[in-house]
């Protein structure tokens, strides 16, 4: 009996754990924002207003969409010219 106490105590803390989160089911992923400015700049404006009603989660991906259309993918295109300009 006294192995079993501990036993059953250690299954039950085990079951109940924390469970996960489902996942929002409409909400659009970045890079499904980041095609469509339309949609992006029409979130944007609800996000703004509404941002209790709209969640977190969709006007963090919003924001994170935003970021990736204005910095793109990372690379910078413009290279400099190996001589320096003279003023």
């Amino acid at each position: 009996m006294k192995r079993i106490a501990p036993l059953l105590l250690i299954a039950a803390i085990t079951a109940c754990g924390q469970s996960e989160t489902p996942k929002p089911a409409n909400v659009p992923t970045v890079d499904e924002l980041a095609a469509d400015p339309a949609r992006l700049k029409e979130l944007r404006q609800q996000c703004k207003t509404e941002r209790p009603t709209m969640g977190d989660v969709l006007c963090n991906r919003m924001a994170e969409a935003t970021n990736k259309r204005f910095f793109g993918d990372g690379k910078v295109p413009y290279t400099p010219s190996e001589t320096p300009p003279k003023f």
